[in-house]
């Protein structure tokens, strides 16, 4: 987790290192309009350096995504960048519009130009003739990715508008890099920064065509058959087995796939819940109707229908160096842990493994299928119901766990635990290295 404030920051200083090594904020004397030169050039170069930098995460890159821990991280990392690149983008459109709507209104009285007269000759004069059209290209697709970003961050737009409407952003980003790359300083093409910029525009142009086209899907996808469903209906969960074609990447228990079962709603996440038999070719997912596109997933999904599946992707993989882990799977965050105790029956680790599962909701059925597992795989299960024994404290989890300091903890979960537990273990001295947690959310 730590590594996406340590990219996005990390980018942003990178940018402004590279800026003050060609140019400073601080202008002498300092007044309005020669700050406003530089600032507006400033926002909008971090601006679409972070634009271009959450496209080409959006690709789905292996080594991207082995590095920030996860496709859940990189797109926490994405979204980051979205927000950082809105706020850039909103000053930037504000110090150059707003300036010019003040002077209309006679708020601001602006200096005589010093280049006025001046003649221009080659690729500049060239440069120079394209800035209107990029001056009214960049400002027209500011007010669509602004509003497209918002929608993103809507968590009430269904899933399915917003994997639609998101895709253009892509088509967004290409007048955006004609913009900077005609309005950038001239004289920075020669410098750092343009050569950053430059190199950020053409992979961010590059990133976009390839998402319109659908690459990152395409380089993934495997055919598959939905073989057997089980429901269970007093918890709201349904679980479905897929049969998988050759062509699928051997995947690690806590990682996840997205299946597409209806082409009108597009692929969506779900964590895989099996260990790889290749025998049998089988996945298991267990999915919570928690929304619109689950419930109808849930009637939808049946015994011989064909899906299409990708990946698989994530970082949740239980691979550390300490003996003892703590694993909390809050409701049905217990996906993850069912895999990896898929795997620990038929390969153990000799690890000492705590397994706490809260939950609303029971089943017998499923609890049982749980306790065999854990039984299986030699891992210690404490079963807490939240509605009859009240809520599982994370005193209650580090009481029962007699080597907790040297522990490491994993959960899947609500935010709201997480935020709860990690905090709590945090303040009790356990390094945040050791704790590791499944985001599971996609925008």
């Amino acid at each position: 987790m730590a590594r996406v404030p340590l990219f996005f920051w990390g980018l942003t200083a990178l940018v402004s290192v590279l800026w003050f090594v060609s140019d400073s904020l601080w202008v002498s004397p300092f007044a309005y309009f020669p700050f406003r030169s530089v600032f507006v050039q400033f926002s909008g170069i971090l601006a679409v350096v972070m634009m271009a930098v959450a496209l080409v995460l959006a690709l789905r890159l292996r080594s991207l995504e082995r590095w920030v821990g996860g496709l859940d991280k990189v797109y926490r990392l994405h979204k980051w960048l979205g927000i950082g690149s809105l706020v850039l983008a909103t000053l930037h459109w504000w110090w150059a519009k707003g300036t010019k709507w003040m002077v209309g209104w006679g708020w601001l009285e602006k200096p005589a130009g010093k280049g006025a007269g001046q003649q221009l000759a080659g690729l500049e004069a060239w440069f120079r003739g394209q800035r209107g059209l990029a001056e009214t290209l960049g400002e027209w697709a500011f007010y669509s990715a602004a509003v497209l970003i918002v929608l993103a961050l809507v968590k009430a737009f269904p899933y399915h508008l917003f994997r639609k409407t998101h895709k253009l952003l892509a088509v967004v980003f290409l007048p955006l890099a004609w913009h900077s790359f005609i309005l950038m300083k001239f004289d920075y093409w020669a410098a750092p920064i343009g050569w950053l910029t430059q190199f950020a525009v053409v992979a961010g142009s590059i990133a976009a065509v390839l998402l319109l086209l659908g690459w990152p899907g395409k380089v993934r996808k495997v055919p598959g058959e939905v073989v057997s469903v089980t429901r269970y209906p007093e918890l709201r969960v349904f679980e479905f087995l897929v049969r998988v074609e050759q062509g699928w990447s051997v995947h690690n228990p806590g990682q996840f796939a997205f299946i597409t079962s209806d082409a009108a709603e597009g692929p969506h996440p779900y964590t895989i819940a099996s260990d790889w038999n290749p025998e049998t070719r089988c996945l298991k997912f267990v999915v919570k109707e928690l929304g619109d596109h689950t419930r109808r997933a849930s009637h939808r999904i049946c015994e011989g229908m064909p899906v299409t599946l990708e990946g698989p992707y994530g970082g949740f993989d239980f691979e550390d160096d300490c003996r003892t882990q703590i694993w909390v799977g809050a409701g049905i965050g217990i996906t993850p842990f069912i895999a990896r105790m898929g795997r620990l029956a038929s390969k153990p680790d000799n690890r000492t493994i705590y397994l706490f599962h809260p939950t609303a909701d029971v089943s017998e059925e499923a609890l049982t299928k749980l306790r065999a597992d854990a039984e299986a795989a030699g891992v210690n299960l404490v079963i807490r119901c939240s509605r009859t024994e009240g809520r599982l404290t994370p005193e209650e989890i580090r009481d029962a766990v007699p080597d907790w300091q040297g522990a490491s903890l994993w959960f899947c979960g609500p935010v709201g635990m997480a935020r709860t537990l990690f905090n709590e273990f945090r303040r009790w001295g356990l390094p945040a290295r050791r704790m590791h947690r499944e985001f599971f959310e996609m925008r």
